[in-house]
Parts: C-alpha cells; sequence; structure tokens
C-alpha cells in the first residue's frame, strides 16, 4: 500500500503574487480546506508547502502557499503532484478503497483463474470504471458494482470478479 496518496496536480500559476490552481484528484475538493500542508514529491524527495490560503473556481482548487509570494518562485511547479501522508486521508466507508491501492491489483475470477491485472479507475458519475488487462492483453471495462466486484482485498493486492453477461468477450 501507498504511504502517500495523491491529492491534486498543479496545472499552472494563478496571477502574480505565487499561487496556483490545482486540479483536484480528491473525491472532496473541498477537503483542501481541512489540509495544512501538502508535499510537492519527485525523484529528488519532497517538499513541504503549508497551506496559506485555498479558494475554489470552477473545478479547480486554488492554492496560496506560505513564504511564496512571487508568481517565479512557484513557475517550476506546473504539472507538479501535491501529496499528502495516508494517515490524513479521508476515512473511507464500508466498500470503498483509495485508487492507490487499487492500481495493479491482480483480478481473479469466481473461480480462481487469474484474469489480469488492474491498470487503472475511471470516475464517472454513477459508478467508477475499473481498467483491467486481461493476461491475453487485450483491456476490458469492469463497472465498479457489486454483481461485477465481487471482493476486493487491497493487502494481499487481489480482486475477486463476475463476468456479467455481456462482458465475457
Amino acid at each position: 500500500m501507498e504511504d502517500f496518496l495523491k491529492v491534486g496536480v498543479i496545472t499552472t500559476t494563478h496571477g502574480v503574487r505565487g499561487e496556483v490552481k490545482v486540479y483536484p484528484t480528491t473525491d472532496d475538493p473541498e477537503r483542501f480546506l481541512e489540509l495544512d500542508y501538502v508535499l510537492l514529491r519527485d525523484k529528488n524527495g519532497e517538499k513541504r508547502l503549508e497551506i496559506e490560503n485555498v479558494r475554489f473556481f470552477k473545478n479547480l482548487v486554488i492554492l496560496k502557499f506560505e513564504d511564496i509570494d512571487n508568481i517565479n518562485d512557484v513557475m517550476a511547479y506546473k504539472g507538479r503532484e501535491l501529496w499528502i501522508p495516508r494517515e490524513e486521508g479521508q476515512p473511507l466507508e464500508e466498500d470503498e478503497y483509495y485508487i492507490a491501492d487499487l492500481l495493479g491489483m491482480e483480478v481473479y475470477l469466481e473461480d480462481g483463474t487469474r484474469y489480469g491485472t488492474l491498470k487503472d479507475v475511471l470516475e464517472t458519475g454513477a459508478n467508477d470504471v475499473y481498467v483491467v488487462t486481461r493476461t491475453d492483453g487485450v483491456e476490458i471495462l469492469l463497472p465498479a458494482i457489486h454483481e461485477c466486484i465481487r471482493e476486493v482485498d487491497p493487502a494481499a493486492g487481489r480482486m475477486t470478479i463476475h463476468l456479467m453477461k455481456g462482458l465475457e468477450s
């Protein structure tokens, strides 16, 4: 399991006073109001950015970080991901999972046959859709509903599915 959870991606700067526009990758963008800081992570390590102010604009979050008051100080952050430690993540309800814990999960049919690997999660209005690469390399889309997803065990990295009629091909 991941130790960190991605909460957003900096898309661009906003104004000249060091604010950034963030595309939220969390189900609840308003959760930024509860955060004191985010982590800017890359191959060289991580940088802790204290959040000074949060605003919302359309589907984006506008963040102002402490001690960053100039557009030139945030230009290099464009396209960078924002993370939080797992322990600061939102509490999950029953049958809810962090996407980071699902990616790469081995997928099995109800009879125990290995079916493939979960590669992506598409968030739609009604329910999520799991993108599974079958063992033969073909991608299939599975609705994340109880009729199709029988069991999810993030600790074991395993998901058991039922192929509903029309999904077998």
